[in-house]
C-alpha cells in the first residue's frame, strides 16, 4: 500500500508539474498577448496624440486672425464709414433741431432713425473687432476677409442710406424754410405781423 500510495502521490506530482507547465505556457503566451496589446495601443495612442496634436494646431492657427487680415484695407474704410455715420448724424441732428421747422414727432423719427444706424454701426463695429482679434473666433483668413467685405459693403450701405435720408429732410426742412419766408413776405406786404 506504501508503494500504491507513492505512485499514486508521484503520479498526482507528474500532473501538477504537467498543468505547472501548462500554465507558465498560458502565461507566457498570456504576456505575449498583453505586450502585443500593448504596444498596439501605444501606436494608436500615438496616432491619436499626433492627430489631435495636428487638429489642435489648424484650430490654434484658426483663432489667430494674420497680419494680412488686419491690415486689410477694408478695415480701414469700416472705421471711416464710422467716423462719417457719426459726423453725419450729429450735424443732421443739430442742422434739423436748429431749424425749428421739424415738429417733435418728427424730430423723434429724425433721431431714431439716426440711433438705429449709429445702433447698427456698432454692432458691425463689434463684429469687426471678434474677426480681427487673435483668439475670439475660429476662422481662416479666407473667411475673415470675406466677413471683413461683407461688414464693410454693410456700413457703406448705411452711410449711403443715411445720406438719402438726411437729404430728403433737408428737402422738406428747405421747402418748410421756404414756405415761412413766403407766409412772412406775404404778411409784410399786407402789413401784418406774425
Amino acid at each position: 500500500m506504501a508503494v500504491r500510495g507513492q505512485a499514486n502521490e508521484l503520479a498526482q506530482l507528474a500532473l501538477n508539474i504537467e498543468k505547472l507547465a501548462q500554465f507558465k505556457n498560458i502565461l507566457s503566451d498570456l504576456k505575449k498577448g498583453y505586450e502585443i496589446v500593448s504596444r498596439g495601443y501605444g501606436a494608436v495612442k500615438d496616432l491619436t496624440k499626433g492627430n489631435f496634436s495636428i487638429h489642435k494646431t489648424f484650430l490654434d492657427a484658426l483663432m489667430e486672425a494674420s497680419p494680412a487680415v488686419k491690415k486689410y484695407r477694408k478695415v480701414g474704410q469700416i472705421i471711416e464709414y464710422q467716423i462719417d455715420l457719426v459726423r453725419y448724424t450729429r450735424q443732421a441732428l443739430k442742422r434739423f433741431r436748429a431749424g425749428n421747422l421739424f415738429n417733435p414727432g418728427e424730430l423723434n423719427y429724425l433721431e431714431a432713425v439716426c440711433t438705429s444706424l449709429l445702433k447698427g454701426s456698432l454692432r458691425s463695429l463689434d463684429e469687426l473687432a471678434t474677426i480681427i482679434t487673435s483668439g475670439k473666433v475660429r476662422m481662416s483668413d479666407d473667411e475673415r476677409l470675406r466677413a471683413i467685405d461683407d461688414i464693410c459693403s454693410d456700413m457703406e450701405q448705411r452711410v449711403n442710406f443715411f445720406k438719402w435720408f438726411s437729404d430728403n429732410a433737408s428737402v422738406l426742412q428747405f421747402q418748410r424754410q421756404r414756405e415761412q419766408s413766403e407766409i412772412k413776405g406775404m404778411r409784410s406786404l399786407q402789413g401784418m405781423k406774425y
